[in-house]
C-alpha cells in the first residue's frame, strides 16, 4: 500500500462513466498507468499506478447528491495519497441551470481549501475548441450544435463564463486565447491577477492542443483542476513522465458482439444509421412501450431476436431518436420518468446479451453507459486501445471487453469499426 500512496499522482473524479474512459484513456496515451473504478471503492486500491479515475454517474443527480458523491470520491482519493485531484465534466459543458459542475466545484474547492481553479472544457481532436469563453463544437457555437436539444441537459447559451457564473457564488474570469499562447509563465500571471481581483474560477481558451500543451506546466502543484478530458494530455510531463503505447494493452478479445445505445445524439443517430446501412441487424426500442409496467416484456422479446443473429456479427438495440420523437415521449411520460425507464430496459438488455455469450459491447450514451456498467457489475476497468478521440476499449475483470462511448462522441462508422480493433 505503501508503494500505492508514493506513486499515486493524479486521483480523478468524472461525473459519468463515458467521461471517465475519456479521461483515462488520454491519460493512458500520455503515458499513465490507469486504473477506472465503477463508483467509490470501499477498500485500497491494491495496485501501483500513476492515476486513478474514479467514475460516477452525478451528471444529471440533484446538485446535493452529486456533491455527496463526489465528496466521497475525493475523501477515498486522498486516502490513496493522490497529489493533484482533477474534477472531469463533459467537453460540452452540459449540466441544468442549477449545476452541477459550478456546484460540485465549489464542495470540492472548500474540501480542498483552495482558493481558485481552472475551467475549461477544450478537447480540440473532438472539435470541443474554447475562444473568448465561448464553447465551439465543430464549427458552430455550442448552442447551434444540437445540444440545445439534449434531452436532459440543453444548452442554450456558449459562453461558459456566464453558464460557470450562474451556477457558482464565486466571481468567474477568463484567461484568454492570448494569454495561452504565451505560455505557463504568462498564464501563472495572469492567474496571480485574477486572484488578486477576487476571481475564485476562470475559464480557459484553447483551441488545439498546443493550447492544452501550454496550459499543462501551468496548472502544477494547482490543488484542483476542473476539466473536459483534453487538459489530461499536458498533466503528465508535470510528473516526469511520457507518451507509451504500453499501457493500453488488452487481453485478447472473445465472445459475441453487440451493441446497445441511448444517446440521442446527433453523431449517435448518424451512427445508427450508418449501422443500420450496412445491413446489420438492429432493433429499437421505443420508450412508450416500456410504461405501465411492460419493461421486462420488452426486454425479453429484444433478447429473443438477438439471441439467433448473434453468431454471425454483431447487433445493435437502441432507443437513439431525433429530437422530436424524444420530445414526444417527455411529454407524455415526463423528463425523468422516460430517461429512467430507457436506462433500466437498455441495461437488462446488456445483462441478457452478456448471458447469451456477448463478451465485446459498445455502449453509447453516458446515462445508458452508467446504467448498463452497474448492471454487469464491473466495478474495475482496465484502459486499453483508442476507436476514436476519446473513446477507448476497456476490459472487465470479469472478461468483458466494453467500450463506453460518448453520445457526441466518434465518427459515423464508429460502431461498425469498434470491433476491428480489437482483433
Amino acid at each position: 500500500m505503501s508503494t500505492l500512496k508514493l506513486g499515486l499522482k493524479l486521483g480523478c473524479i468524472a461525473d459519468d462513466f463515458t467521461g471517465a474512459t475519456d479521461l483515462a484513456n488520454n491519460l493512458v496515451r500520455s503515458g499513465m498507468r490507469v486504473v477506472q473504478t465503477i463508483g467509490v471503492p470501499t477498500a485500497p486500491l491494491a495496485a501501483d499506478v500513476d492515476a486513478v479515475v474514479v467514475a460516477l454517474k452525478s451528471r444529471t443527480i440533484p446538485a446535493a447528491e452529486a456533491i455527496a458523491q463526489s465528496l466521497d470520491a475525493l475523501k477515498w482519493l486522498q486516502a490513496q495519497g493522490a497529489q493533484q485531484i482533477y474534477f472531469k465534466y463533459c467537453s460540452t459543458f452540459d449540466s441544468t441551470p442549477e449545476g452541477n459542475i459550478g456546484p460540485v466545484t465549489e464542495a470540492l474547492m472548500d474540501a480542498l481549501g483552495t482558493d481558485f481553479t481552472i475551467a475549461t472544457p477544450a478537447f480540440p481532436d473532438n472539435g470541443r475548441t474554447v475562444f473568448k469563453g465561448y464553447l465551439f463544437a465543430g464549427n458552430v457555437l455550442l448552442n447551434e450544435s444540437g445540444m440545445q436539444n439534449h434531452p436532459l441537459t440543453p444548452m442554450q447559451d456558449a459562453n461558459l463564463v456566464r453558464v460557470m457564473q450562474a451556477q457558482t457564488k464565486r466571481k468567474v474570469g477568463l484567461i484568454d486565447y492570448k494569454t495561452v499562447a504565451l505560455g505557463a509563465a504568462a498564464i501563472r500571471e495572469r492567474i496571480a491577477a485574477l486572484r488578486a481581483e477576487g476571481v475564485g474560477v476562470a475559464v480557459v481558451d484553447a483551441t488545439s492542443n498546443d493550447d492544452l500543451h501550454l496550459l499543462g506546466p501551468a496548472l502544477k502543484g494547482m490543488p484542483l483542476v476542473t476539466a473536459g478530458s483534453g487538459v489530461a494530455i499536458g498533466l503528465p510531463a508535470n510528473f516526469g513522465l511520457k507518451p507509451s503505447l504500453q499501457a493500453s494493452q488488452l487481453p485478447a478479445a472473445a465472445g459475441w458482439q453487440a451493441v446497445v445505445s441511448g444517446s440521442c445524439s446527433v453523431a449517435t443517430n448518424a451512427q445508427v444509421a450508418h449501422f443500420k446501412a450496412t445491413g446489420r441487424p438492429a432493433m429499437a426500442i421505443n420508450p412508450a412501450a416500456l410504461m405501465n409496467g411492460q419493461s421486462d416484456a420488452v426486454v425479453q422479446q429484444v433478447l429473443a431476436w438477438a439471441a439467433p443473429l448473434l453468431q454471425d456479427g454483431p447487433v445493435l438495440v437502441y432507443s437513439t431518436a431525433e429530437p422530436e420523437a424524444v420530445k414526444a415521449v417527455q411529454a407524455q411520460l415526463g423528463v425523468a420518468e422516460a430517461g429512467a425507464l430507457v436506462e433500466h430496459a437498455l441495461a437488462a438488455v446488456a445483462r441478457g446479451l452478456a448471458d447469451l455469450g456477448v463478451k465485446q459491447l459498445v455502449v453509447a450514451g453516458g446515462e445508458t453507459s452508467g446504467a448498463c456498467v452497474q448492471a454487469l457489475g464491473i466495478a474495475q476497468l482496465q484502459i486499453g486501445p483508442q476507436i476514436d478521440p476519446g473513446v477507448p476499449w476497456c476490459h472487465a475483470p470479469s472478461g468483458v471487453h466494453i467500450t463506453l462511448k460518448s453520445g457526441n462522441f466518434g465518427t459515423e462508422d464508429f460502431f461498425s469499426k469498434a470491433f476491428g480493433v480489437l482483433q
